[in-house]
């Protein structure tokens, strides 16, 4: 596998649950760095969403490998911020037999 060209910066982020000071809690999420990644579009479906219907579209986000373990390898349940835009990440895998690439499955969700 050449080398992807890695054009688009993200903002991994991971989510922390805080108290919402009424017995229950809100999600919040921190930044935890910028990674540059290529980007593939996959997939697109609507789907009924609890306001109105949704346009899902599947992502393979590709980036440099980290091992497990490593902060900065990317979480199934973290996302990648580009703007306004959104990416949770379902799966984490690597791209290549040598490891030097990950691929990270992600949805993005528009509400329409």
């Amino acid at each position: 596998m050449s080398a992807p060209r890695m054009l688009h910066p993200l903002m991994l982020e991971t989510p922390e649950r805080v108290a919402d000071g009424m017995g229950g809690y809100r999600m919040v999420w921190h930044a935890l760095g910028i990674v540059h990644a290529r980007m593939q579009a996959g997939t697109g479906a609507e789907r009924a969403g609890e306001v109105g219907a949704e346009s899902v579209v599947r992502w393979r986000i590709t980036l440099r490998a980290a091992r497990e373990g490593d902060p900065r390898r990317p979480r199934p349940e973290q996302r990648f911020r580009m703007g306004a835009r959104v990416f949770r990440i379902d799966a984490v895998a690597e791209a290549d037999v040598a490891g030097r690439w990950l691929d990270c499955l992600a949805r993005e969700v528009r509400v329409a």
